[in-house]
């Protein structure tokens, strides 16, 4: 299972962006996970419910995965289509002269933290 090998790095990213920025509490992680990046969503979310707790910063932290299509272009006719519906063959023109243009990626979009207490009470 990588997921768990995944978040650790991007648990340790955040943790370093939290240090960095003195920041007490994430509150939410909203990341964006391709559909063909080869990672399962419910084990990503598994894995990382287990991780938080290990951690500084994230122990309440709340992930939001947002799955995107996997699409890919046809660079003889120009179309694009859905990946995993049609593989590497454009469905419009039979050919293989394709690349993929979304649905691997693995990106942190936001991270969602609790307001500073105020020392000066």
């Amino acid at each position: 299972m990588h997921e768990l090998g995944i978040v650790v790095n991007v648990i340790d990213e955040v943790e370093k962006v939290a240090e960095d920025n003195k920041v007490d509490k994430v509150l939410r992680l909203t990341m964006e996970i391709g559909e063909v990046s080869a990672i399962v969503p419910d084990l990503f979310s598994d894995c990382f419910e287990w991780a938080k707790k290990r951690t500084k910063h994230l122990t309440d932290c709340e992930l939001e995965l947002i799955v995107l299509e996997a699409v890919t272009y046809c660079q003889d006719c120009k179309g694009t289509y859905r990946t995993t519906k049609y593989g590497k063959t454009c469905p419009h023109c039979g050919s293989g002269n394709t690349y993929l243009l979304t649905g691997n990626e693995v990106t942190i979009k936001g991270i969602s933290v609790a307001e500073p207490t105020s020392d000066n009470a």
